[in-house]
């Protein structure tokens, strides 16, 4: 059996999804069974109760399973909230953490596969990357077979992100962007190739060991890649740069907001270069990476 830890998430439930096509058998690990027992109405997932911030809910998890998927976010990610415990090093550190000593315990644990962030380092400028390293210390510290993802933006047909400026652009005559949109550069990656290549490591050898980015294999601004969705939706619409430190300065009011909508920190990381070479997952792992224009014709088409 295959774990997956944040399966219910935008980029756990394509992997789920995927496994599933392959006639993998696999549990999700989520805090709320039944809120989420309708998110696979289609497919046989066991839905699994666990917390990856309280080591004792994990072990009830593990009996039975020979591989993880670590992928689990916090709610609203990148906006961090720490009185409830959703930051980057409750959640990716800590809880990657958690779920590589629950899973030794285990014994039947044979491998292990951690979705990580384009930019980990220990030196990293900010947080959430350092944060990020640290979970990819626990995992190849852990003595299983592992594989390591470094995603750059990933988008598809649920993410928050891209989603969000095309739900503007229904209402308004333009869409709203953070800082210099012409100067933020992107590797979009389709979420549906993150997820071949997740299953693909769990089969070929020449994954083991491996730490891969994964990123489109365009390098874009974020205006080009909204613009590109727009002219595929079909919808012309003005681009409108907000300035980033009245953002951030808003932001500041916005964090104690309930559901913190938008924090300083949460501008800093959604502003961001987001690039990672996918070439290797091409080239050792045989999936191909999708043009941003060619994924979002296959999914806003079926929307249409």
């Amino acid at each position: 059996m295959i774990l997956v830890a944040g399966g219910t998430g935008f980029v756990g439930g394509a992997i789920v999804s995927e496994l599933c096509k392959r006639g993998k058998k696999v549990a999700v690990l989520t805090r709320d069974p039944g809120r989420h027992k309708e998110r696979f109405p289609n497919l046989n997932v066991a839905l699994l109760k666990g917390d990856v911030r309280d080591p004792a809910t994990l072990a009830g998890a593990m009996p039975g399973v020979e591989a993880v998927i670590g992928c689990q976010q916090f709610p609203n990610s990148p906006m961090e909230d720490r009185a409830r415990r959703y930051t980057f090093e409750d959640i990716d550190a800590k809880g990657t953490e958690n779920l590589v000593r629950a899973a030794t315990l285990a014994g039947s644990v044979k491998r292990y596969v951690y979705l990580s962030g384009a930019g980990a380092s220990p030196d990293a400028d900010r947080h959430w990357f350092r944060m990020k390293w640290r979970a990819e210390t626990a995992v190849r510290d852990s003595g299983f077979a592992f594989t390591i993802f470094r995603p750059s933006w990933v988008y598809g047909p649920e993410d928050r992100a891209l989603n969000r400026f095309l739900r503007i652009s229904r209402f308004l005559p333009f869409v709203p962007l953070i800082g210099n949109p012409g100067e933020q550069r992107l590797q979009p990656v389709f979420v549906e190739d993150v997820a071949r290549a997740v299953a693909e490591a769990l089969e070929k050898k020449a994954a083991d060991g491996q730490t891969f980015e994964i990123g489109g294999p365009e390098v874009l601004t974020m205006s080009q890649v909204v613009r590109t969705a727009l002219d595929v939706a079909g919808r012309k619409r003005a681009l409108l740069p907000a300035p980033r430190e009245v953002v951030k300065a808003a932001a500041s009011l916005l964090r104690f907001v309930p559901g913190r909508p938008l924090t300083p920190d949460g501008v800093d990381f959604i502003t961001m270069d987001a690039l990672a070479d996918g070439r290797q997952v091409e080239k050792k792992l045989g999936v191909r990476m999708t043009p941003l224009k060619e994924a979002l014709a296959g999914y806003l088409g079926q929307r249409a």
